[in-house]
This record gives C-alpha cells, sequence and structure tokens, in this order.
C-alpha cells in the first residue's frame, strides 16, 4: 500500500506489547453501519480536510525512519512538508500534484507532478466501490496511538493476491494515525504511524508555499514524463489479476548518455488498496547481469521482481505478494 508507499509512528503499544493487540473479540461490521467505501471515503476527506502536525515513523524489515510533518486545507487547496529525520536530509513539499523535493546536499530540487507522498497513499486515494470484492472489514476494537483515542479495524484480503491492512484512525476525525501491513500468517510486515500529532495545529500555507518556490541556489531538475498508454508503446497485459486495473501508464525520458536502456515505460495497476507498477526498458547487460542472480528483493511490504523477456527487462514493483508480482511480470506480451 500503499504501495506506498509514496511512499513518511513512539513507544507505540504494538512494539510495546510485543506484538499482542489487546483487543476485543473480532465481529464483522454491520453493512448498514459502515461498508468498506463508505469507511475509506471517511478516511479519503479527513485526510483533504483536516489541517494538522505530527512526527510520523515506517519500520520495515530492520530498517526505521521518521519524518515530520505539516499538513493544510484550504477549500481545495491542500499543502504539505515532509522533512526527514534519519538518513540524508530531504524536505518535500506538496501543494495538490505539484512535489518539490529539495536535496541539500546535492543541492538539488527535483520537481515533478504525483498524487501523494506516500503517508497511506492508496488508502486516502479513494473510495473504490470494487475494493469489497477483495476485502471484507472487521472491526477489532480501540486504542490509543500517539496520546489520541483510536477506532481500530482490520482489512482482511479474500486470496492469496493481496496483503492485509490493520488500521488505526482518530476517533473523532478519521485522520489515520496508524497503519500495519500483514501478510498471511498476520506477521506485521511493515508499520507506519505517528508518534506525535497534533490535529488542528495552526499551519501557514502562504509561509509553507514561499518556501517550496524559493530554489535559489538549487538546481531544478524535472524528470519528463510522457503520458501514453501501453498498446501506443506496443505492449499487452495477456494475464488476469483479480481485482487490478490499470490506472495509468507514462514513458520516462533518459536524459543520461551513460544509461543505454533507452526510455523507461511504468505501467500502473491497481486494487482500490494495493498497487503494482511494471517498469519496462531495454537490456543493458552492463546494469542488469548481475541483477539475473537475483531477481527478487523485498524490504517490508513492497516486494520487486525482476525478469528477463527477450530484448526486455521487466521490473514489478508494489506492496503485493511475490507470486502477484510474478503474474504481472510474465504476463506482458509484446505486440509490436
Amino acid at each position: 500500500m500503499l504501495g506506498l508507499g509514496a511512499v513518511v509512528n513512539a513507544g507505540m503499544a504494538w512494539a510495546q506489547t510485543g506484538g499482542n493487540l489487546p483487543v476485543p473479540k473480532v465481529q464483522t461490521i454491520k453493512a448498514e453501519d459502515a461498508s468498506i467505501s463508505r469507511w475509506l471515503m471517511r478516511l479519503h476527506d479527513a485526510a483533504r480536510s483536516r489541517t494538522y502536525v505530527g512526527t510520523f515513523v515506517v519500520t520495515a524489515g530492520d530498517t526505521i525512519s521518521s519524518s515530520r510533518i505539516w499538513h493544510v486545507c484550504e477549500g481545495q487547496l491542500q499543502m504539505e512538508r515532509v522533512d526527514a529525520l534519519t538518513g540524508a536530509a530531504r524536505s518535500t513539499f506538496r501543494r495538490n500534484d505539484q512535489v518539490m523535493t529539495f536535496l541539500p546536499e546535492r543541492r538539488v530540487v527535483i520537481s515533478e507532478t504525483r498524487d501523494a507522498l506516500g503517508l497511506f497513499p492508496n488508502l486516502l486515494n479513494r473510495a473504490d466501490s470494487s475494493i469489497a470484492q477483495h476485502y471484507s472489514l472487521k472491526v477489532l476494537g480501540r486504542q490509543r496511538v500517539a496520546g489520541l483515542d483510536s477506532e481500530v479495524v482490520q482489512l482482511v484480503p479474500v486470496d492469496a493476491l493481496r496483503f492485509g491492512y490493520r488500521v488505526w484512525t482518530e476517533r473523532e476525525t478519521g485522520v489515520v494515525v496508524k497503519l500495519q501491513t500483514l501478510d498471511a500468517a498476520q506477521g506485521v510486515l511493515e508499520q507506519a504511524a505517528f508518534s506525535e500529532l497534533k490535529l488542528g495545529e495552526p499551519v501557514n500555507m502562504v509561509k509553507l508555499a514561499a518556501l517550496m518556490d524559493n530554489t535559489e541556489g538549487y538546481q531544478v531538475q524535472k524528470p519528463e514524463l510522457v503520458k501514453t498508454t501501453a498498446a501506443q508503446e506496443g505492449w499487452l497485459f495477456k494475464a488476469q489479476v483479480a481485482g487490478f486495473k490499470p490506472m495509468a501508464c507514462h514513458k520516462r525520458m533518459n536524459s543520461d548518455p551513460s544509461v543505454h536502456s533507452g526510455n523507461t515505460l511504468q505501467w500502473v495497476f491497481s486494487d482500490g488498496l494495493a498497487s503494482v507498477s511494471l517498469f519496462i526498458e531495454n537490456f543493458d547487460a552492463a546494469r542488469h547481469s548481475q541483477m539475473v542472480r537475483h531477481d527478487q528483493f523485498a524490504m517490508g511490504a513492497t516486494h520487486m521482481l525482476t525478469h528477463r523477456l527477450g530484448p526486455w527487462w521487466i521490473t514489478a514493483v508494489g506492496e503485493v505478494p511475490t507470486q502477484t508480482l510474478a503474474i504481472f511480470a510474465q504476463g506482458l506480451e509484446r505486440t509490436k
């Protein structure tokens, strides 16, 4: 998920209890009380209408990263600032779908257009009515996260093609405060959560906009993305992966003369929660030969699989099990 996801949690209850969630007996939510679509819409609306400031922690495998986030909404305009607190210094600003990532150590700003920053991206993207065909919703109870009373629900997949999710939302607003991605054995693959969150905290949109637009002293890079279709580029997806629909297709133009694999095509699929991206490029022996021996990778909920198809190099990436990625990677067919 999120992808993710996206792709940016404090002595959390889950960690403190050694993984045993002290919640009441699981019960399926009543259809008349809240369908999955209605529940997701509440989350979606909360993300678009609430102003907040907080510290966010993501745990994926042995990797822990944290960020500071400022989020403000005024009418149809949303702005965010996310500062990385671990690793290399990085500040990312978003104004609706416009994203500017500042890398101060390199004095570089990357300017691009994308939907989200990876903060629970797919959960908050939109409410898709078909999600109920592939996930069921269960109520787990209530807990406190970052000092906030939260409701806990679980999204249970109906098959082995996707992961499950456990989601904590602040009771009054519906803002997501914690998310766990679960494997088939209910193990936690990845956790993202606020360790500290102040809802309704004043955030100055004008100041954020000024910081975002101030690129003095930085080299601005704008990756060239061309909207296209897989058919137009000569590709067909012949497999069927229940629930996953094609969402977008872009061609990233290569401006680096040292890279001989040409332009890269990205074809994105989603079931409304999880997403998969297929990256298609020319096979480059210098870059790809070593990867043939290590064709599967995973970090937290994100899995990656590489696959050579004649003169082409296919990379499948998504917040789904490896067997799902294999269906995607092997389902591609060249039409011209």
